[in-house]
């Protein structure tokens, strides 16, 4: 290994747990433990003093007596300029809070294999341009080298591959058939659909839908309201005015979730303001109150297929993947609409890490650092010739004025191969016009107002006089880890500007190494 580099891991960055993994001397993904012996870490941070963070289980532990010290739910903050409520008495954006969950999984899996430079990060598909230069600055903060931004659904999908396939010399295989697979992802906090095709050293994804504000949570908090309900009923005070008894309540209702999909009945027990109330829940009860939120992932499912132009019968497996999928519903809805048994043979809340770390295998075997792959040449040259093709969640298009109005210009539409590039030539607005703003919207509809504002850029010192309706060429670009640049041409001087856009939220590289000194100096436990 050259001098200075380090290991190569895949992390996933959950909304409630978070997972680290690396390949072995084979080429095959491997989740490393935190400190505990445990495969996952709660993505939860405990601010003890501005110079100690506790992340992990002690830290929710803390949260049912301290809920103010506590930062749980960041990943459903990432892409705004803070996390929502201040922890300790101070205020944090999402990013310094994710850094922290991010420097505790690799200092504990440095533990185990030694100093760790490079990593690749998840987010959920479904997340926008913002969402994914935010995941991308928190893993700058926790003082790593990252290699690319990834789609859960898609490392799933590497890592599903994989699974059970074990070549005599015990390196890296692929599958040599042909197939399509439908990864079915409900996370915590956010759920994506995702159609891909796998082939041999081939892994095109198709098409995604997604929501990013749909995960375990909510049916969390469905049992939350319920038993609140009940509680307010018989003794005239809501337990979620009070933020410790909210929290024990959500912790409870989480636990009783998880009982329910293993038993078919559980008691949940709310104790607030010397009142106690033990309430039973059936599992048909659970399903019952929660059914509108499986129909939204259920129609996002359909919508999907529909958007790639494909029948049920076109689709050879359906993938679960994320810790909500253990619930008994997801599998039953899945079955009946598709006709099909949902694959749940892979550890579902384990394989996004894992194919993250096949993704940083892959990058940088087919870049210029791959004697950093501490593994046997054959399974290297496998990674080597692995071929990925992402498309984009979201359609990317330009603010125009037209009349009294201002529209989104779509120039990519949603589910266009990554990377890619187009451009369109448009015009001033009024004569002897100085610069020309070039806003950069995400969506589909057609309002600007309506859409995700990513940024902008401007094309400053046009020359004199220019006539009204000067032709503006403006060319935007998608990477294939789904993060934007933009480039625009005065058509009449030449004058082009190209800039990673200005963007309308996010960290500057000043702010970013500021929070990295302060996060590099906490001690985190």
């Amino acid at each position: 290994m050259a001098v200075g580099t380090g290991k190569l891991v895949g992390i996933d960055l959950g909304t409630t747990f978070s997972a680290i993994a690396t390949l072995d001397d084979h080429g095959q993904p491997i989740t490393l433990p935190n400190r505990d012996g445990e495969m996952l870490t709660p993505s939860a941070v405990l601010l003890l003093d501005d110079n100690t963070a506790v992340v992990g289980q002690a830290a929710l532990d803390v949260a049912l007596e301290q809920p103010d010290r506590v930062a749980t739910l960041i990943k459903r903050r990432m892409g705004y300029p803070s996390y929502g409520r201040p922890i300790a008495g101070r205020d944090f954006r999402p990013e310094t809070l994710s850094a922290i969950i991010l420097r505790k999984l690799v200092q504990d899996a440095e533990l185990r294999i030694g100093p760790i430079s490079r990593a690749v990060i998840t987010v959920p598909a479904y997340f926008d341009d913002t969402r994914r230069k935010a995941t991308k600055d928190a893993g700058r903060i926790a003082g790593l080298e990252v290699l690319d931004i990834l789609d859960e659904p898609t490392a799933a999908a590497l890592a599903y591959s994989l699974q059970h396939l074990q070549p005599p010399t015990g390196s890296v295989a692929l599958p040599q058939d042909e197939r399509t697979v439908l990864v079915y992802d409900l996370g915590g906090g956010t759920f994506d659909v995702t159609l891909v095709r796998l082939a041999h050293q081939r892994f095109q994804t198709l098409a995604i839908e997604g929501d990013v504000r749909l995960g375990g949570k909510d049916w969390d908090d469905r049992i939350v309201e319920y038993v609140a309900t009940l509680f307010k009923q018989q003794t005239g005070i809501d337990p979620r005015s009070d933020p410790q008894a909210l929290v024990h309540l959500s912790t409870a209702a989480e636990r009783a979730k998880r009982t329910l999909s293993k038993l078919p009945q559980t008691t949940l027990t709310c104790m607030h303001a010397g009142h106690v109330l033990a309430v039973p829940i059936t599992r048909a009860d659970f399903e019952a109150m929660t059914r509108d939120l499986l129909i939204r992932t259920r129609l996002t499912t359909q919508q999907l297929l529909r958007q790639a132009k494909l029948t049920w019968d076109q689709v050879d497996r359906i993938l679960l993947v994320g810790g909500s999928t253990h619930m008994p519903m997801t599998r039953q809805m899945l079955e009946e609409l598709t006709g099909k048994p949902p694959d749940h043979s892979l550890a579902v809340s384990e394989v996004v890490a894992r194919g993250a770390a096949l993704h940083a295998g892959i990058v940088a075997a087919q870049q210029d650092f791959g004697e950093d792959l501490l593994m046997e040449e054959a399974a290297r040259d496998v990674l080597s010739q692995v071929v990925e093709i992402n498309v984009n969640a979201h359609s990317l298009g330009i603010e125009v004025k037209q009349g009294q109005e201002r529209i989104n210009d779509i120039l990519i539409p949603k589910n266009t191969q990554l990377p890619t590039a187009a451009s369109r030539v448009y015009c001033t607005v009024v004569e002897n016009q100085q610069r020309v703003r070039v806003k950069v919207l995400q969506g589909e509809a057609t309002q600007a107002d309506a859409c995700i504002s990513i940024g902008e850029c401007w094309i400053e010192g046009l020359p004199p006089n220019l006539p009204k309706s000067s032709p503006i060429q403006v060319r935007c670009g998608v990477g294939s880890n789904g993060l934007i640049d933009v480039m625009a041409l005065d058509m009449t001087s030449g004058k082009m500007a190209r800039t990673t856009i200005h963007r309308s939220s996010g960290l500057t590289d000043a702010e970013i190494a500021e929070q990295a000194e302060w996060v590099r100096r906490l001690r985190i436990q």
